[in-house]
């Protein structure tokens, strides 16, 4: 599909992280009150107005939309991670690990971690719609997304450009199970969809919602954890911390249940989002500090992390 044809320009993807919406070290618990912020946020960004509460699809009580325009004023497309839904049931089954063709355990795992993750996607998508956004669900799997050795291999990207967009819906895509050539199957994560759609779509921006106030130089819950407030990236993929300066090495950790890569994954797609072009802002969900980020105007006193191109203004 040629660009030309595209009637509405993608401004920002967003990434609401798992650990942002949910309580990772609980099964299938969803953080309510992170989820309901974000949603009044991505509002805002997406041009604010009257909020029409498209969420009544239980008691038919159709709200009257007057005066209200058909299209968000910008363009937002959104990826959430799985957080307590899915991880666990992947994690437990050996879904990321593959084997679906030879393991009814794999199998039952795949069905099961699914289940998960459509559930929270459901409800994401209510949270965002009972704000007046016009979300709409496309899970990878059911979109033909798959993989070859855990490598993006093919994806139905037309349906994000031309069905969803062009309508004027907010397209809302998450971590799923997927079909992998080579293994069977594999844990298709957030972070990974986020760089893809990228790729393809050319956002003026990328933001990362997480759980807290950026990317640290170690654990954030260990004493005298540093926030990383900018990273640039170079063009052979590799980076380096702008600001501030610092002598010890970054550390990273992954939950034992996370199977997606945890914050290792995250920052290293990051860099390859920012090597085409675009800053990407991590930032923690709910905050003032988030509303800036997903609107693309940073203040001078904003708290998070910057991911940049090497020499890009």
């Amino acid at each position: 599909m040629e660009s030309s044809s595209r009637k509405h320009h993608v401004r920002c993807i967003v990434k609401l992280g798992g650990a942002a919406i949910t309580f990772k070290d609980k099964l299938e618990a969803l953080n309510r009150e992170s989820l309901s912020r974000t949603s009044l946020q991505l509002h805002e960004a997406m041009g604010g107005g009257v909020s029409f509460n498209m969420d009544w699809s239980k008691n038919l009580e159709v709200p009257d939309p007057i005066d209200m325009e058909l299209h968000q004023k910008h363009a937002f497309v959104v990826v959430h991670g799985a957080g307590s839904f899915g991880h666990f049931q992947a994690s437990i089954s050996g879904v990321n690990k593959g084997g679906l063709d030879n393991s009814l355990l794999v199998n039952a795992g795949f069905v099961a971690t699914r289940l998960s993750v459509t559930k929270l996607n459901h409800k994401v998508i209510r949270a965002l719609a009972s704000q007046g956004i016009p979300a709409v669900g496309m899970p990878p799997f059911a979109a033909g997304w798959s993989t070859h050795k855990r490598i993006v291999g093919s994806s139905f990207l037309d349906v994000v450009l031309r069905i969803f967009v062009d309508a004027g819906f907010v397209p809302v895509l998450h971590g799923d199970a997927v079909r992998d050539s080579h293994q069977g199957c594999c844990i298709l994560s957030g972070d990974v969809i986020v760089r893809r759609l990228a790729e393809e779509l050319q956002p003026s921006y990328v933001v990362f919602l997480t759980n807290v106030p950026g990317v640290f130089d170690r654990p954030p819950s260990e004493e005298n954890a540093v926030l990383l407030q900018e990273i640039v990236v170079y063009e052979d993929g590799t980076w380096s911390i702008a600001r501030p300066r610092l002598e010890a090495p970054v550390k990273t950790e992954m939950a034992s249940h996370d199977t997606t890569g945890g914050m290792a994954t995250k920052i290293a797609e990051a860099a390859s989002i920012s090597r085409l072009g675009m800053d990407v802002y991590i930032v923690e969900a709910g905050t003032e500090h988030a509303l800036q980020a997903l609107k693309g105007n940073i203040e001078q006193n904003w708290i998070g992390t910057i991911v940049r191109k090497a020499n890009s203004t």
